[in-house]
């Protein structure tokens, strides 16, 4: 059989995909060490794990481009787990920050609306992980704020409230939950380790976050086989047998 009829012969490779959706926490996940590159290494050979994060953004213009990133196709096509993870900048004081600024109700509502939308294109509820804004270390923020020549623009207990909103249009919409909020301050301990900043992730965050997400995503994913076969059992004589099956192995 000539290589291109081999080729022909096989059946399309139907990669299953994981989509990290969010603003920068997300955006920057896939720098060395960060929590989604963690995710695409522990899932390598079995689903792709996509990055579709967008820094700055809040879920007002989440929810408008979400139909851009999924659409509705054949089953094999749905994502296997979605993370929704937003409120970092919706949580950003209106008098401060106004264009990023959404209102708590909104801020609630939008999310609402991409779930809806999700099992609208047949990503049910089940697949989808919320994941709350972590915690604002509101000293080295204001850090920040000062060098870019503005005021403290958020706070750590109206972040609070945003994480809380969260949480409950998770259980009403029979989602799961990732609390950072307050896991990373259980106890009363130190967070600020675990941001860079006060806002974004460190490397000691992004291990947080993947430690805690990583049990959700695995329940979600843990009947994906892996794709193709491991190279020593590859037939020799006849590769094609091996590689132009299936796909999994």
């Amino acid at each position: 059989m000539a290589l291109c009829e081999a080729v022909a012969s096989g059946s399309p490779l139907l990669w299953p995909r994981v989509l990290l959706f969010g603003d920068s926490i997300t955006q920057f996940s896939f720098q060395q060490g960060g929590w989604g590159a963690s995710l695409a290494d522990m899932l390598v050979r079995k689903c792709d794990v996509l990055n579709r994060g967008f820094s700055g953004y809040n879920t007002r213009w989440a929810k408008i481009i979400l139909p851009r990133l999924v659409r509705k196709g054949s089953g094999l096509d749905s994502p296997v787990a979605v993370t929704i993870f937003f409120g970092a900048n919706d949580s950003a004081l209106k008098d401060e920050n106004p264009k990023q600024h959404v209102p708590l109700e909104e801020f609630a509502a939008n999310l609402r609306s991409m779930v809806r939308y999700l099992q609208s294109v047949d990503v049910p509820e089940g697949r989808l992980i919320l994941i709350t804004p972590p915690p604002l270390c509101e000293a080295a923020w204001a850090q920040e704020c000062l060098q870019q020549g503005c005021k403290l623009n958020r706070l750590n207990s109206v972040v609070g409230e945003y994480a809380r909103a969260c949480l409950q249009v998770a259980q009403d919409c029979g989602a799961e939950a990732l609390d950072l909020w307050t896991l990373m301050q259980k106890d009363g301990q130190d967070f600020s380790s675990y941001l860079s900043d006060g806002l974004h992730l460190s490397a000691k965050g992004n291990e947080f976050v993947f430690s805690h997400l990583w049990p959700l995503i695995e329940k979600k994913v843990s009947s994906l086989p892996f794709l193709l076969p491991y190279w020593r059992d590859v037939a020799e004589a006849r590769p094609e047998l091996s590689l132009l099956g299936d796909g999994d192995h």
